[in-house]
């Protein structure tokens, strides 16, 4: 490949000035044009995943925490589609991702070569747009395009298609930035919500009857809480957050918040006939079709949309709480219980020792379960942190998201609760762990067994003894060696089974430099 300036680096340099500062990669030939053009523009740095959806999920965690825009390189339909499941969930968590895909020179398509396929069709149902490049003198307005649509409100996915010959093309050097390019864009300013919801907000607060606030988005950050704590003070409303948040502020000061549930029954008894005030969730509906239940868990006519995901819900809670006059409040520590952990370690004591260790502004990158349910009920009592939830139910997303929240965030600890179920689909992101050297300490729930289908069957009176249940839920025959399988990506690891174990573990792996992966055995 020569020197010579191409439609590739033109492409990468507009990408750059637009505020791009990394991408996720897992390139093939067709973006080896866009691989040799990341030499020239070394403000984006390139990080490498051995697999697609560790590089769409990483993408989706650093966008969820940085706030900014990530990349990603992905070869060909056949290439992004592996990294679609994630992407799904990026799309659930409004994260400002562009991806990049590589595609045949448009003079090749017409041959259907054995990696053609319908890149736009793969794209769409994951992207809010899907931009094809057509020629060199487009190239700015395109990546300019797809920026736009990931930097709106709410934030979405965008996906480029660069077909080879038009990243091979020589390009003209550039007007400087400031002559021909606005420079890097920020992410658009969330719609103020308008006087009139705010208003029906507080006469419903303030009306008869039980109410509940229900917190999603931007509105489960810290300044979110805060005033959303001033109202319940101030009122009788009680606050819910939305089931699976992208991000929410936990912890230390912060006031505890009870969580949406997951089954539709303990919904409706969650929610019972209380109006519910939206500010930034959806309304609750029930995650799968169930026999005899509803697929709207609140009446419509109990529903008051004060703010959509797209809405400033902080700047609405803030005026709700000074319309009632609702002052500052300290949330009052609730003094739990610790549970005393046994002999054996379970979830409920792999929590306590977290909740006794964790550092402050520690992320947490959570999925499954086993330990997402007990650490949401007993993270009020832990310092002050994030966590980050699988927004889309596309399994697959924990050990990416500690990815990209680690180089989001090179200052913080990121833990990964991680089951051990849905951490075989992305497990190669420990390599990428190991090769970065991020700061993840991962607790791998090795209970051998798909969980949460056991739940199902058992919530649907099947015997869990049935040799096709056992054989299509059990992974303990063989058991996965996580130990083993870490090291082999170079990741250190210790097998554990004791509380006392546990704890020993925890405290070397959030002192490490780099990953620690702690394989907890659980019943």
């Amino acid at each position: 490949m020569n020197e010579t300036r191409n439609g590739a680096q033109a492409l990468l340099e507009a990408a750059q000035a637009a505020g791009a500062e990394i991408c996720f990669a897992n390139p093939g030939t067709t973006e080896l044009t866009l691989v040799h053009a990341l030499q020239h523009v070394p403000a984006i740095r390139p990080v490498l995943g051995l697999f697609e959806g560790v590089c769409t999920g990483a993408a989706d965690g650093y966008a969820r925490i940085s706030g900014r825009v990530a990349l990603t390189l992905l070869h060909l339909g056949p290439g992004f589609a592996n990294g679609i499941a994630n992407l799904h969930n990026a799309r659930r968590a409004h994260s400002s991702i562009v991806n990049i895909i590589g595609d045949h020179a448009t003079w090749h398509l017409p041959y259907d070569a054995p990696l053609t396929s319908d890149i736009e069709s793969l794209a769409g149902p994951v992207s809010a747009a899907v931009v094809r490049m057509a020629s060199l003198e487009a190239i700015d307005a395109d990546v300019a395009r797809a920026f736009d649509v990931a930097l709106a409100a709410p934030a979405a996915v965008a996906t480029v298609i660069a077909p080879t010959d038009i990243m091979d093309a020589p390009a003209p050097v550039p007007v400087p930035v400031s002559a021909s390019r606005p420079g890097a864009m920020a992410r658009r300013g969330a719609a103020r919500v308008a006087d009139a919801r705010i208003d029906e907000a507080v006469a419903v607060m303030q009306g008869r009857g039980d109410v509940i606030l229900l917190l999603g988005g931007d509105a489960l950050t810290e300044r979110g809480l805060r005033a959303a704590a001033r109202i319940a003070a101030a009122t009788r409303v009680r606050l819910v957050m939305e089931p699976y948040p992208a991000v929410v502020s936990l912890g230390g000061d912060l006031p505890r918040i009870e969580r949406q549930a997951y089954f539709p029954d303990d919904v409706l008894r969650q929610f019972a006939d209380a109006r519910v005030v939206l500010a930034g969730a959806r309304a609750p509906i029930s995650y799968f079709g169930y026999e005899g239940q509803p697929s709207e868990l609140v009446a419509p006519d109990r529903l008051t949309v004060m703010g959509a995901a797209g809405d400033d819900n902080v700047a609405a809670l803030e005026a709700v709480a000074g319309r009632i006059g609702a002052a500052p409040v300290s949330p009052p520590r609730i003094a739990d219980v610790p549970v005393q952990p046994g002999e054996r370690l379970t979830p409920e004591a792999i929590v306590e020792e977290l909740v006794a260790q964790l550092p402050h502004d520690a992320i947490i990158s959570l999925e499954g379960s086993t330990l997402g349910g007990p650490w949401l009920r007993t993270a009020h009592r832990a310092a002050r942190h994030r966590v980050m939830t699988n927004t889309g139910g596309a399994i697959g997303q924990g050990l990416p998201c500690a990815v990209g929240a680690a180089l989001a965030a090179p200052e913080a600890r990121i833990i990964a609760l991680q089951s051990d179920g849905s951490g075989h689909y992305t497990l190669q992101a420990l390599w990428t762990m190991a090769r970065e050297r991020l700061p993840v300490t991962i607790i791998i729930a090795a209970n051998h067994r798909y969980g949460i289908l056991q739940t199902e069957l058992t919530r649907a009176d099947v015997p869990l003894d049935q040799s096709a249940v056992e054989r299509l839920t059990r992974l303990d025959h063989p058991r996965a060696d996580w130990t083993a399988l870490a090291a082999g990506y170079g990741v250190a690891a210790i097998r554990v089974d004791t509380p006392e174990a546990f704890a020993d573990a925890l405290r070397r792996g959030l002192a490490e430099q780099g990953p620690l992966l702690i394989q907890a055995e659980l019943p």
